[in-house]
Order: structure tokens, then sequence, then C-alpha cells
């Protein structure tokens, strides 16, 4: 059954979203419970991840000092194709 579904989600045009799904899932474990409390991931679009966050300080504190390493954990988690980019966005 999984080898099946394996084959459908790329036809059925649901990669995309599943990859969205398991990066939303992983993002508490990627950042912390503080900084995945100030901030969510919305979309990723061309390798590009946005993250919606709270606040001003806390959209420079992610963008500024952590952005390197959520983007190392990332690509180690999904792949080094998978997010190239990362934006803050409020």
């Amino acid at each position: 059954m999984g080898k099946v579904l394996q084959a459908l989600i790329p036809k059925l045009g649901l990669g995309q979203a599943v990859k969205e799904a398991d990066i939303l899932a992983a993002w508490q474990g990627i950042v912390g419970d503080f900084l995945a409390g100030h901030s969510r991931p919305e979309r990723l679009v061309s390798g590009v991840l946005s993250v919606r966050v709270v606040q001003s300080s806390v959209r420079y504190e992610l963008d500024r000092n952590w952005n390197p390493r959520i983007l190392e954990k990332l690509r180690a988690q999904f792949g080094e194709k998978m997010v190239r980019e990362i934006r803050f966005i409020l």
C-alpha cells in the first residue's frame, strides 16, 4: 500500500503539499519550543520556505542569528535541494 501511495502522490500533484506538511510537523523539533511558539512555516515554493513570525524582534533573531542553523537542520532532514532559502515575514 505504501508503495502505491508513493507512486500516486507525484501523479496527483500532492508531492509539494506532503513536503510542506513534513516541514511543518518537524518545525518545533528544529527550532525548539520558544521559537516554534513564535513562528510558523507557511509555504515552500521553489526551495524558498516562508515562515510567519509574530513580532519584529523574533524576526530579527531568527533571520540574523538562527537562519544558518535552521537551514542546516532542514537540509540534513529533508535534503540539500528541498530548502535553499528561508524568508521570515511578519
